[in-house]
């Protein structure tokens, strides 16, 4: 028997022979003597195996390229509460002006004949009574009703101090100082509505959702996305329900209240709407526009704010809520000379920080005092951001919001109330004010699909919510 030695890939067999060629560790130059390869096919070099083998340094954080996106926070810190609610809207009530102002509909000038002034008329149930005193807005005359010729509407004045050239211009404005009764004359037969303002506000549904596969829910990647947990669809769960947040405020800013709505169902002509923030100062708040191209220039311009807000009983403190371009230009008339903090011997007010300036300072907010109102002034994410607020290039674009920060009283229940309240809908111990929940064909340990054998988790979001701004003629809108 003869043996020979079996070199990787070579065989032998007894009796056989064997074929140098069938082995790579033998050069197949020659069959004879056998020589060794210098450059064997299955060695590679130290430089290749560095290059395309070597593991890859891949860094674990997530770099914030577009910083801290949220743009939540707004309501929370204007003093805003989350309050439950039981029905499809909220119903609140406002107190009217005692005094009003009464508009004669006349469309030409009344003419004084002799101290009298016949045939004014003024709108259906705003008119003057018998023995009335009025004071034109315009001219400071005054005149003393002597008769009704349709009661609530139309009168004859007479001058209160008998002046014969004075008339009355087209749809001029008389304020009500009070009446003049002879002394043989009766009671008044004519009586005035409390002015109570009933407001009532629907609630809005919103939603959204996030999908991962089960083979996905398992990926394991390079980046930490906190607490050492690695997996990639953490990231987008997080996104989502920051974004559903941020909807939500931006929906409880935005939202309008315009179609009547039809009840329950599932078209958009069944969707009644929600009156926004920024709706509700449009309708009834204080709207200062011409600020687009032009932020605050002048202390004159917030002179001019605050004289709008003594017409209203505004609060002594507010918080301004601004974009970038009337942050900075108020940041300028600061630098001018205005004081911070105490302004001709007036010191500040910090109620809505616990009485303390340095509260608001650690919140953001640069305080000032002007006119005996503190305003706090904070620069608004949302109004910035170029996807959102920030993308609108037209002088319609929102530029601030100044809310006060006060407590409204409720006229009706005499139950003290911030200016912002967020409801939501909840009962029993259901809530809607923010539903989570997770539904699954096994994915991730939830097994509530049924039998549809989705191999999926979805992570649901749902809100019932809506806003009630109370008192909205004591905001401002800083408008383009």
């Amino acid at each position: 028997m003869s043996l020979v030695n079996q070199v990787d890939g070579g065989s032998t067999s007894s009796g056989g022979s064997f074929d140098p060629s069938s082995n790579p560790f033998i050069s197949n130059t020659s069959t004879t003597s056998g020589t060794h390869r210098t450059s064997p096919e299955k060695y590679t070099t130290i430089g290749d195996l560095i290059g395309e083998y070597a593991k890859p340094d891949v860094r674990e954080a997530l770099i914030k390229t577009y910083g801290d996106q949220g743009i939540t926070g707004f309501l929370k810190l204007t003093g805003a509460i989350n309050a439950a609610a039981t029905q499809d809207e909220v119903t609140y009530f406002e107190e009217g002006r005692r005094h009003k102002l009464l508009v004669c509909t006349n469309s030409g000038t009344v003419s004084n004949s002799n101290g009298l002034l016949a045939n004014v008329t003024f709108a259906a149930a705003n008119g003057p009574q018998l023995y009335d005193v009025l004071m034109d807005k315009a001219t400071g005359q005054k005149f003393i009703v002597n008769a009704e010729t349709a009661v609530g509407t139309d009168v004859n004045l007479s001058t209160l101090d008998g002046d014969t050239s004075t008339n009355i211009a087209a749809a001029a404005e008389f304020i009500l100082l009070g009446n003049m009764y002879p002394q043989a004359s009766a009671q008044p037969s004519e009586y005035s509505e409390p002015g109570l303002v009933k407001r009532v506000n629907p609630f809005m549904i919103i939603k959204d959702r996030y999908q991962v596969s089960g083979s996905a829910a398992t990926n394991i990647g390079y980046v930490n996305l906190g607490n050492g947990d690695y997996r990639w669809y953490i990231k987008g769960e997080q996104d989502t329900r920051a974004r559903f947040e941020d909807k939500r405020e931006m929906m409880m800013l935005f939202a309008e209240q315009n179609n009547p709505g039809t009840g329950p169902g599932t078209t958009v002509d069944d969707i009644t709407g929600s009156e926004g923030y920024f709706a509700a100062l449009e309708n009834r708040g204080l709207v200062q526009s011409g600020l687009y191209a032009n932020p605050f220039s002048a202390m004159s311009e917030i002179d001019a704010i605050i004289k709008e807000l003594d017409k209203e009983g505004a609060p002594a403190e507010y918080a301004m809520y601004l974009n970038r371009s009337q942050d900075l230009a108020i940041d300028d008339l600061l630098a001018n000379g205005i004081a911070t903090q105490v302004t001709a011997g007036l010191s500040g007010q910090f109620g809505a920080f616990n009485n303390s300036a340095d509260m608001a300072v650690e919140l953001g907010f640069k305080s000032f005092t002007r006119g005996g109102y503190t305003f706090h002034k904070h620069d608004w994410k949302l109004l910035n951001d170029p996807t959102l607020i920030g993308a609108m290039t037209n002088a319609n674009g929102i530029q601030g919001a100044m809310v006060p920060m006060t407590q409204v009283v409720d006229p009706k229940s005499g139950i003290k109330s911030p200016a912002l309240e967020m409801n939501y809908k909840a009962a029993n111990g259901y809530s809607r004010e923010m539903e989570h929940w997770v539904t699954g064909g096994g994915v991730l340990g939830f097994n509530n699909n049924g039998d549809t054998g989705e191999d999926v988790a979805t992570f649901h979001y749902r809100s019932e919510i809506n806003l009630i701004t109370r008192a909205a003629n004591q905001h401002v809108l800083l408008k383009g």
